[in-house]
């Protein structure tokens, strides 16, 4: 009976889609057909948590899920960070908060340890330190890439350098170049920013960047250079014009946009590759990440958890998830 509900509840928005302007979107009805999991309700949607980065297109697969309207907005006026916000008039009380979380990547990949919430989409894997905590309580964890991100470095506008190569990036953070004007920029010290550790992004950095070979340990005696949230990077890039950091792409194009003085901050290429859609999706550039979808081992393959989990590799989910934006693996 409450899937009859539920699928009126689709045909509805689809006729709201139709008769009124295109600020909140929804989809057409082939596409809704298709944007589907048998059985799934909002009583029994799964527990879902991720990364700062992947928290739209968790929003919009439950948007697309449940029939409910959607839109990007900008948490501020003029100038805010972005957010899709679905339409507050379909969604009940409470849903996003306890259903759909982000408590970022290290935070989301333990509550998924401890069982405290049920699947997350994250930018990156478990890292050392998450896999030996989930060892030593007797979890293991399925990790499935479903799209491709990319570490974009950035600097300042006013900053004249335009590309890099990866071992002076990889020089840069080992301290073996430590002025711009070894880079053909001006004759300033270059102060590279890093984010916190198990952060997202400072674990793809590690990995991805780095080779896990090691880079200083800055955390301890370089606690300005230890940059905390991810707007943070681009408010301080935007203060100093010698400095560099790294954000996910997604992040920068869809999320940060220009606010918190993002508008003064510029990706630069690597390897004379600039990264955008194109060379993220043929991996041309060189920093390519994968994004995942998590689980625990030992759930219930009839849950609506794993039901989700499997319909996120279909062709309907890989739809979701180029329209949030990713590129999908």
């Amino acid at each position: 009976m409450y899937k009859n509900r539920l699928n009126l509840r689709n045909w509805v928005a689809i006729g709201i889609c139709l008769a009124v302007t295109t600020t909140f979107s929804s989809c057409d009805k082939e596409d809704d057909m298709l944007f589907e999991i048998d059985g799934l309700t909002i009583d029994n949607y799964p527990r879902v948590d991720g990364s700062s980065s992947t928290e739209p297109l968790n929003t919009l697969i439950a948007c697309k899920l449940l029939g409910w309207r959607y839109e990007w907005r900008s948490l501020m006026e003029g100038n805010g960070i972005w957010r899709l916000e679905p339409n507050r008039d379909d969604v009940p009380k409470n849903f996003f908060g306890e259903r759909i979380k982000s408590s970022q990547t290290h935070n989301s990949i333990i509550n998924l340890i401890d069982n405290q919430t049920d699947i997350i989409i994250s930018a990156r894997k478990m890292s050392a330190d998450e896999k030996s905590y989930a060892e030593s309580v007797g979890v293991s964890l399925i990790e499935t890439p479903i799209a491709l991100d990319a570490l974009v470095f950035l600097i300042n506008k006013q900053n004249n350098v335009k590309s890099l190569t990866v071992k002076q990036v990889q020089d840069i953070y080992l301290g073996n170049i430590t002025n711009w004007n070894e880079l053909g920029g001006a004759n300033e010290t270059i102060r590279p920013f890093i984010r916190n550790a198990n952060s997202g992004s400072q674990e793809m950095m590690k990995e991805i960047v780095m080779d896990n070979t090691g880079m200083p340990d800055w955390e301890v005696g370089h606690n300005d250079e230890v940059i905390s949230t991810m707007a943070a990077v681009y408010s301080e890039l935007s203060i100093y014009q010698n400095g560099i950091c790294f954000s996910p792409h997604y992040y920068k194009e869809y999320i940060i946009r220009e606010a918190v003085g993002a508008g003064n901050v510029k990706s630069i290429e690597i390897n004379k590759i600039y990264p955008d859609a194109k060379s993220i999706k043929n991996k041309s550039y060189p920093f390519v990440a994968n994004v995942y979808v998590s689980i625990r081992s030992d759930i219930d393959h009839n849950s609506m958890t794993y039901k989700l989990y499997q319909w996120l590799q279909t062709e309907a989910g890989k739809r979701v998830i180029r329209e949030s934006g990713y590129v999908p693996n």
